[in-house]
């Protein structure tokens, strides 16, 4: 990757619906050999997607949290995945050294829903233990989002 295609990655991160033309003009080229090489950003794994960035209050499920979860010490990594992701309303799950063993981060539609996700979570034979942490607000690179 050079840095054209730096640019050219970061221009569609920022907004993913960019057209190539608009590409094009911020690297200061045509619109075919952007194309060209965004194609090719994606042949090579390096743009695996887009996606759309959603209000989740708007859609009824504006509360997120992230659930800390400890496991018996002769869990394997791969059993703490698949611990939470049956669960639907899990999002992400983050497999980490030390303590907690896994972060998992969900979105419900209340706390009454978001308990029935921590009970589901649980059920898993080998979690020891969890706790949650409410989400009040949240800032990502490229936008800032309050839930």
């Amino acid at each position: 990757m050079d840095a054209t295609d730096h640019t050219i990655v970061r221009l569609l991160v920022e907004d993913g619906r960019r057209t190539v033309a608009d590409i094009a003009a911020q690297v200061n080229m045509s619109a075919s050999p952007v194309k060209r090489r965004i194609e090719r950003l994606e042949r090579a794994g390096m743009i695996t997607g887009y996606t759309a960035v959603v209000d989740h209050d708007r859609l009824g499920a504006g509360f997120e949290a992230f659930v800390e979860l400890r496991f018996a010490g002769d869990t394997e990594v791969e059993q703490i995945t698949a611990a939470a992701a049956g669960v639907p309303e899990v999002l992400e799950i983050f497999t980490i050294a030390g303590d907690p063993d896994a972060l998992v981060r969900v979105r419900a539609d209340g706390v009454h829903h978001l308990r029935s996700i921590i009970n589901e979570l649980r059920k898993h034979g080998a979690v020891r233990s969890t706790k949650t942490l409410m989400v009040l607000g949240s800032w990502r690179r490229g936008g800032a989002t309050m839930p």
